[in-house]
């Protein structure tokens, strides 16, 4: 999966797909492809996360 999406987006997103799922709000057909999304964005944060992290390691090396 390759999104134009910021983290923040992404995260709110989650957070929305959560709420909903807590409030009993999606029905079984819906919460399977809410489930699949949620797993995207979780890796879409996870890997920008890391990117970052490593982009930062880079530059204090350089320091």
């Amino acid at each position: 999966m390759k999104e134009d999406i910021k983290y923040e987006e992404a995260i709110g997103e989650l957070e929305q797909i959560v709420r909903r799922m807590e409030s009993g709000e999606l029905d079984v057909d819906l919460l399977g492809n809410q489930l699949k999304r949620a797993q995207q964005l979780i890796k879409l944060c996870k890997d920008k996360l890391t990117k970052t992290n490593d982009e930062i390691k880079k530059i204090l090396a350089e320091n």
